[in-house]
């Protein structure tokens, strides 16, 4: 096979490779959630129906998330969530874990968008390494030396789950000009994702 050629049908296959896989990926994983919710509910209309419908379980959890959301948006719903809340709280796994999982999901909702304010470059966990951060707050400290201004900055260490919260002065983080989505995007990609130059000109 001439070199030419073999060169060809290699751009042409890893190009192809890079486009499909995270694509199937995507599907499968789409797929794996779909099922799992499916299977969930499958037994209850199994066991009225004598037959499974496949769907209907899906179904039945995208209306109970879409019931519970329209209770959670009025002042009653919300009083009665937070008493369930507080009930979970005894259980001394679930309210381990729960507060925690909660304020991470919720740093992603509609309702808190602005939770992560903007994109920076923070030093840490040593002078001279940089990592990305968002920053979710500005706090001011006052010290015998006077006041200062510090910002609190979510540096994720695994993917968007788990982080270290740091505070530092605000005029040691550096701007990067990226959106909340292209900082997302950053560290879902391990790196990969990170524009030439930062920070970036916005049009």
């Amino acid at each position: 096979m001439p070199v030419w050629l073999r060169n060809w049908l290699k751009v042409r296959f890893l190009t192809g490779f890079f486009v499909t896989v995270p694509a199937i990926a995507t599907s499968w994983l789409l797929y794996v959630f779909w099922d799992a919710i499916d299977d969930f509910f499958s037994p209850g209309y199994q066991h009225l129906f004598g037959r499974r419908i496949p769907g209907l379980g899906f179904l039945t959890a995208v209306l109970l998330i879409l019931f519970i959301g329209t209770i959670a948006t009025n002042v009653m719903g919300r009083r009665v969530i937070s008493l369930i809340e507080r009930l979970f709280f005894r259980v001394p796994v679930f309210r381990s874990v729960y507060p925690s999982v909660k304020q991470l999901l919720e740093s992603f909702s509609p309702e808190k968008r602005n939770s992560f304010k903007s994109v920076v470059l923070a030093e840490h966990p040593r002078k001279g390494e940089f990592v990305f951060g968002f920053v979710t707050s500005e706090v001011l400290v006052e010290t015998t030396e006077g006041k200062r201004h510090m910002v609190t900055v979510f540096v994720p260490t695994n993917n968007l789950y788990l982080g270290d919260v740091i505070v530092l002065p605000r005029d040691e983080v550096l701007p990067t000009g990226l959106t909340v989505e292209e900082g997302i995007r950053i560290i879902l990609s391990a790196g990969t994702a990170t524009p030439p130059r930062l920070p970036r000109d916005r049009l």
